[in-house]
């Protein structure tokens, strides 16, 4: 029996993988080199999200093409955390909703958060978004690839103070990560750290190497490489 559930989990990691890895090809490897914004924000950025949502997803690919961190709030269909916050703030229940408390602007749709951020932080603004219809339509096929997770709400543990994920958007192992995180509704600071991002020195000379996700706990003190123990630790440590 117990061999028959490790090869259950097997499995379903490698189909996991599979899928999550299909899904970034789908998008042409959107989000994994970073053209830094001429002008950082000095005060982290907010995005309430659901990371299996397509526009979302949107984003977060500009976020990280963009070399820009943010204070991720998840927002699944079912949670009741931060969806009643963009409610309050914007009148209305529709992600991605982003806050940027430099300019104390807020944004709901993709393409126009899209094009704030290439705009107040200097940057291009990715081909995904120039592409109009087209490249909402890779976008949703993007999900169809994994299209339960990251999605709806599951029981979960809330923490007392927020996670830090270090991560880049078009990463297949990281989208496992945010996918869980996304769920249990944890909120968590995103360090995106791309390739040619100005945040990677940094990032190597805490952990010692250049290999996300990554995942730092402030609540416990532990921190971790490896999506498949990420995982293991956040439903262990949050899931109900």
């Amino acid at each position: 029996m117990q061999r028959q559930a490790q090869e259950r989990m097997k499995w379903s990691r490698e189909r996991d993988v599979a899928t999550s890895l299909f899904t970034s090809t789908l998008r042409a490897g959107a989000g994994m080199i970073a053209a830094p914004s001429a002008r950082p924000p000095s005060r982290t950025l907010e995005l309430f999200d659901m990371e299996g949502c397509p526009y979302c997803r949107a984003a977060r690919e500009a976020l990280s093409t963009l070399d820009l961190d943010a204070m991720v709030y998840p927002c699944p269909k079912g949670g009741e955390r931060f969806r009643p916050e963009v409610v309050r703030r914007g009148g209305k229940a529709r992600f991605p909703y982003l806050h940027d408390p430099n300019t104390d602007l807020s944004l709901y749709e993709s393409a126009e958060i899209v094009r704030y951020l290439a705009h107040e932080y200097g940057g291009a603004v990715p081909t995904w978004t120039r592409l109009g219809r087209l490249g909402i339509a890779t976008s949703m096929l993007a999900s169809g690839a994994r299209p339960s997770r990251g999605l709806r709400a599951r029981p979960s543990r809330r923490p007392e103070r927020p996670l830090e994920l270090w991560s880049f958007e078009a990463s297949p192992y990281c989208r496992l990560v945010r996918e869980v995180l996304c769920e249990l509704e944890l909120p968590y600071l995103l360090h995106n750290v791309a390739r040619g991002s100005r945040g990677r020195a940094a990032f190597v000379a805490r952990s010692g190497k250049m290999m996300v996700p990554y995942l730092a706990d402030p609540n416990t003190g532990r921190e971790l490489f490896e999506s498949a123990e990420i995982v293991r630790y956040l439903e262990e440590s949050y899931g109900a």
